[in-house]
Formats: structure tokens, sequence, C-alpha cells
């Protein structure tokens, strides 16, 4: 046995032998998913199946090398007992019912209650959240690590590995020891490479299927499982990666597959086995079995042994023979008669088949015309709808309508639409530059002439009290407004008389006349070219600042986001992506329809060819059945000749003795062989096993209790059952 089925054996027998069953499926937090550490217990009866379930697939769309660009989470809830109402749990955003009309409102954290009116549900949703297994691609060309970009279109001995991390764990209590048990998924990864470009190519843990055009590759892996069942690598290595290599010439590959699943695990019964009594049982039966194959062998060889030594009597019994050729003679005159009535029926069926085959044509040509006409209509249809194909045919349908669905992906669509959109926008930015410097200025202005209306008002009030001042205290003092001033400092002008002037002054300020005087002076002052200058200056000065500039610059990326959020929010944008999605759903049924039409289609195809070649075979049965009727008229005399042959088989009897000499020897060798498979295979199984079976019946056990527990993604309500899968898809890699 190689290296791969010793693995592969080892895992499967145990599990078969310690569980009863054995099961085969296809399948973003900081934290690791821990819980408190628990002991190992073996549930006593099966779980009641629960009235509600949710079955769950996690799309994980990535790059070349693994990082996760997308992920996009599909639920099926299966309303078994038709309720009206269903409490679900999920975290999931941007919900959308894919496939009903029903509705949900939100009831508390995460919680939504569907009025499912007893039917299933079917919504899909995306979510943030790390993924329970990390998956990283990378690749080497001639042994040198290299990018997948860097690789397109290269040539030489490549080499891609497929790496998975186990995120998913709990802590389990296992003879006292709190132990860290992975969620044991199967990662199932598959790829197909073409085989003028990719040659010699070769799989670690996995299969290869070629058709002639193309080499499927298949991948297994279980990361985690080696260190939760605390299996020494020296004796079994568990794979959790997968390597390719091959011969390639100008690299390009299509995207890749990769499902994870827990489902292998969570179909084995962990309660068929109570302890390590029960594995150690199996194993003795399963070397008992062995021994008892071996025994049988060697058996065989004595059997030819002593037919060998009895070749000796085969030639009397030959001697036998000849005398029965005398009632073979006898007998062939009935043959004759039933010879002839073989020979009507014979060509009455091949009339008939000729017939039905004669419709063949008439029949493909229909089903061609059939299929082309269709092909013919979608062309149309899609070409109306405003999607340019080529005309489709036969043999081009089903790549153009996958590039179709393709183009109509919603994401690719609203990234298309905000390309255009940011564009158009950019290309009015002098334009929008020039609105929003314009307004600042209009600000700024106002600004600086208020402060200048400040200043001249000030100085405009100054003049006029001077003036006010004057005309006062000529009338209350009789001198001027000096000469006062003068007095007042020789101490001449009594301090009531001071403040009578200053309150007549003020009395005067605050007059009408004089506040229109201010006013009126103010104004023209503003107005003279000189202030209206001074204005400018300071504006032109205060827009070349870091600060105005600072708003100016902000204002205007502002007003773009907004300009380019209401286009977004536009009718025209939201049609496009709605149209999209439809248009995607829309081409997926057409695609659909028609690769059913091609299975008809195929189907008749094979079952005229057949009709033709049972025709011909009947016309070669009639024409065998005539040359029958006419052979069996001369059996009588080949009988006589067939005594004369048993004379010589007589003589030929020494050849026999011969043949069976070599058949004895190959039972030898046959023996030899069961005895190496024992020893090199089935015992390296029993050994691996037989030095600690608690400890892995226990570890086993836990593994499936794990596995068990792990029922979902996005979050499901306590009173659901449920299962989940995940798909990682890896996008192509094509030379620029």
């Amino acid at each position: 046995m190689n290296k791969l089925s010793t693995k592969i054996t080892a895992i499967c027998l145990s599990a078969a032998i310690v569980l009863g069953c054995a099961g085969v499926a296809y399948a973003l937090t900081g934290e690791k998913n821990e819980v408190p550490a628990k002991t190992v217990t073996t549930s006593t009866k099966a779980e009641e199946e629960k009235e509600v379930s949710k079955d769950e697939t996690v799309y994980v769309l990535a790059g070349a090398d693994g990082s996760v660009q997308k992920v996009i989470v599909s639920d099926w809830i299966k309303n078994a007992l038709k309720e009206d109402s269903i409490a679900d749990k999920s975290a999931l955003s941007d919900i959308e019912n894919v496939k009903g009309n029903e509705t949900y409102t939100l009831d508390g954290s995460n919680m939504t209650v569907w009025d499912a009116e007893g039917n299933d549900i079917y919504y899909q949703g995306s979510i943030e959240k790390e993924l329970p297994v990390a998956m990283t691609v990378s690749y080497k060309l001639d042994g040198k690590s290299i990018s997948a970009d860097q690789l397109a279109g290269k040539s030489g001995k490549v080499t891609i590995r497929f790496d998975y991390e186990n995120r998913q764990y709990e802590t389990v209590n296992i003879d006292g020891k709190n132990e860290k048990i992975y969620v044991p998924f199967g990662m199932l990864t598959g790829m197909l490479l073409d085989s003028d470009t990719f040659r010699n190519v070769e799989v670690s843990n996995g299969k290869l299927l070629n058709d002639g055009d193309r080499t499927a590759v298949i991948g297994i892996a279980f990361p985690g499982l080696q260190e939760n069942l605390g299996i020494d690598k020296d004796k079994v290595e568990i794979p959790d990666y997968v390597e390719i290599t091959a011969d390639v010439t100008d690299f390009e590959s299509g995207m890749t597959v990769t499902i994870a699943t827990n489902e292998i695990f969570n179909e084995l019964d962990a309660t068929k086995v109570d302890s390590a009594d029960g594995l150690t049982s199996s194993l003795n039966e399963l070397t008992d079995g062995m021994q008892q194959l071996m025994d049988g062998s060697s058996a065989l060889y004595d059997g030819l042994c002593t037919l060998l030594d009895k070749s000796g009597e085969l030639v009397t019994g030959i001697e036998t023979l000849a005398n029965g050729a005398k009632s073979l003679k006898d007998g062939a005159a009935s043959l004759d008669e039933g010879a002839a009535q073989f020979q009507k029926g014979a060509a009455d069926l091949s009339s008939g088949l000729n017939t039905l085959a004669s419709n063949n044509a008439s029949l493909n040509g229909g089903a061609k015309q059939v299929f082309d006409t269709l092909l013919s209509t979608a062309t149309a249809q899609i070409n109306a709808a405003g999607i340019s194909v080529p005309t489709l045919t036969i043999e081009n349908y089903a790549d153009t309508l996958n590039s179709v669905i393709a183009s109509l992906d919603e994401t690719a669509v609203y990234n298309q639409a905000l390309a255009q959109v940011t564009a158009a926008v950019e290309e009015n930015r002098p334009l929008i530059e020039q609105k929003v410097t314009a307004a600042v200025r209009e600000q700024v202005e106002a600004q600086v002439t208020a402060a200048v209306h400040e200043q001249v008002s000030t100085g405009v009030t100054a003049a006029v009290r001077e003036q006010v001042s004057e005309q006062v205290i000529q009338t209350a003092a009789g001198m001027s407004k000096s000469d006062y001033e003068a007095a007042v400092s020789a101490g001449m002008v009594s301090q009531e008389t001071q403040n009578d002037v200053s309150s007549a002054i003020e009395a005067q300020m605050q007059t009408d006349d004089v506040k229109a005087l201010i006013e009126t002076n103010t104004t023209a002052k503003m107005e003279s070219d000189e202030i209206k200058a001074a204005v400018k200056a300071n504006t032109d000065a205060q827009m070349q600042t870091e600060a105005v500039q600072k708003t100016i610059s902000d204002n205007v990326e502002l007003q773009v986001k907004q300009a380019i959020s209401e286009n977004m929010a536009s009718d025209e944008v939201q049609a496009k992506l709605t149209a999209a999605s439809e248009g995607a759903k829309s081409i997926i049924a057409l695609k659909t329809s028609l690769d059913s039409y091609n299975a008809f289609y195929l189907g008749l195809l094979t079952y005229t060819g057949g009709v033709a070649s049972a025709a011909d075979g009947a016309a070669t049965l009639a024409s065998g059945a005539a040359d029958l009727k006419n052979g069996t008229a001369q059996l009588k005399d080949g009988a006589a000749a067939l005594y004369d042959g048993i004379l010589q088989l007589k003589n030929g009897t020494p050849a026999l003795v011969d043949g069976v000499s070599q058949l004895k020897d190959g039972a030898m060798q046959l023996s030899d062989g069961l005895k190496k498979f024992n020893e090199e295979g089935i015992q390296k199984i029993v050994d691996l096993i037989d030095g600690d079976l608690d400890n892995v019946v226990a570890r086993l056990r836990a593994t499936v209790d794990v596995s068990k527990n792990y029922r979902n993604f996005s979050s499901i309500s306590d009173g659901m059952d449920g299962q989940v899968q995940f798909i990682y898809r890896t996008d192509e890699i094509k030379a620029k």
C-alpha cells in the first residue's frame, strides 16, 4: 500500500469500527469561539428531531491567493409543521427573501420573526465575521515563491498549495485535562486544468480525472483532526493541505472551488461504543478475518497442487468424450429445423429496425431545428433587452450566457455606475470650485465691509462730536472750545458747569438730526473710491489666507461627494442596478431551460445512433442466421470431424498440465501478497490504535460531539436544528 492509501484506510477503518457508520458530504470574530471546559459524555438516546431547521450555505468570494473579498450567506428555513410564524436569529445584514413574498419583523437583538404562512423561507444576506477555516493559496515557479499575478503567462514547474487554518474549537475535558478540540471540517478542493497548459499533473491527498482535454483535480484535507485524535504524525499523517504540481506552459487557470463541511462527523453515532472494549473486539475480528483470508489463499494453492497431480486422469476422460460425438451427430437434424425458424425471426427483426432507423435523419433534423429556433429566439430577446451577444449556437451558448451572467453581477454594475457618476462629477469640479469660491468671497467681503464700516463710523462720529461740542460750549459758556478747555485746566470752570456742558453735548449727540448726520457722512465715506479700494484689498488678502483656502477646498469636496451621492440615488442608477439583478435571474433561467433541452437533444442523438447500430446488428444477425441454417446441414459431417479433433485434444493434454502448473505458481504469489498486505497494512492499523485505545476513543467521541455542536455560522435560534457548509471560490488567473 502507498502512503496515501495507508492514511485513508486507517482513518476510515478506525471511524467505521468505533462508531459503526461513515458518511460523506460536500461544504469573521477575533475570538476563537471557546466555550467552558466540559467532560465528554455519551448520550443515551437520540436527540428528538426538531420541528424547524435551518440549512445554511456560506459563499466565500476570494482572490487568487485565498484572501476574502466578500461573504454571502444563503439560508433555508425548513418549516416541517407548516407554522404561520417562525422565530429566527440571524446576524446578517441586507436580508433579502429570495424565493417568496414572506416578510419579517425585528424582535430584539438579531432576532427576526418571519410571517411564514406555512411555507419554507429562503433568504440571503451579507456578514462581516471571521470564517471558522482560513484558506491561503500560494504558488511556486521552479521552486521559488511567486504571486498569482506574476505567475500568469509564465512557464515551468508550478506548485499550487492550499493551506487551511482551523480556527473553530471547543475546550473539552478529557481524562482530567483540558484539550482543544477543533470542529472537524473536511476541506474538498477542486479545479479544472487545461491539458494544453498543464502536463504531468500530480496532487497530494487527492485524485486526478482526465477526459483528454482537461484534468479534474480533487484534493481533501482535515485541518485540526491530527491534533483532535492526538495521533503521532510518524505513525499516520492526516492531511491538512492540498498541493498540486505540474509542468506548465503559459500559465493561466480558472477559478477553484473548495467546500468545507463537518457533516462527515455529524453523521457518526458516538453512542455505539461505550469504551475501548468495542474497538479492541473489532480490531481482533479484523485480524482474525485477515488470517482466514490468508488461510483461504493457502488452501487455494494446495487445491491447485492436487489438480496438477490429478491431470493424468484427464486423459482418460477425453477418451470418454469421444463416445459422445455420435450423440451429437443424431441431434444435428433437430438443430437444423430450429435454425430455419431462427432465420425467419432474424429477418423480421432486421426489417422492423430498418424502418425505425429510416426516420433517424428526420427526427434528428427536427430536434436540431427546434434547438436552433430556441437559440435564435433567445439571441433576439437578449439583444432586445439591451445586452449585445453574438448569435447563440449549440456550441457557444453555454460559454456566452455564462459571460453575460457574470457581467450582470449587481456589485459589478454598481461599481461601474459609481465610476461613471464619479467621472462625470469630476468633469464639473472646476465649475464647482468657481461657485464655491464666489460664495466664500461674498461672505469674506461682507465681513471686511462690516469691519471697515465700523472704523469709518467711529471716525465720522468723532468729527461730528467735535462740531457739537464747539456749538454747545459757545452757547453755554460764551467761549470757544479751546478757551473752555483752557479755563477748565486752570480751574476757572466749576464742576457743575462742566457736568452741564457734558450732559448737553451727549443730549445733542443723541438727537435724530445728529444721528442722521453721522449716518449720512458714514455712507458717503463708504461710497468713496478710497474706502472701496480698501475693502477690495482687504478682501483679496483674506481670500489668500490658509483658513479661507481650506474652507474653499472643504466645501468643494463636500459638493463633489454630495453630487455623487445624489446621482447614485437617482432613479436612473437605481433602475440600472435593479435591471442587472433581474437580468441575471432571467439569463440564469434561460440558460437552465436551454441546458435541459440540450440534454434531451444529446439523448436523442444517442438514441438514434443506437437504433442505427441496432439495425446494422440486426442485418448482420439475419445474415448470420442464414449462414447458421446452411451450417446446420453440415453439422453431421462436422460431428465426424469432431471425433478426430478430440483425439488431437488428447495429444495436447501435456500443454494443459503445464497451464495448471502456472496457475499454481500464481496462487502462491497471491498467498504471499496477502501476507504482505496483512503485515504492512492491516497490522500497522492494529498497531497504530492498539497502544492507547481509551485515549483514541475519548478524543474521537469528543470530536464528534464538538462537530455536532457547530450547526450555523450567522447565528441560529435555540429551538432550531441546523447544518452549515462553506463554499470558497477563488478568482481565475489570466495573463493581462
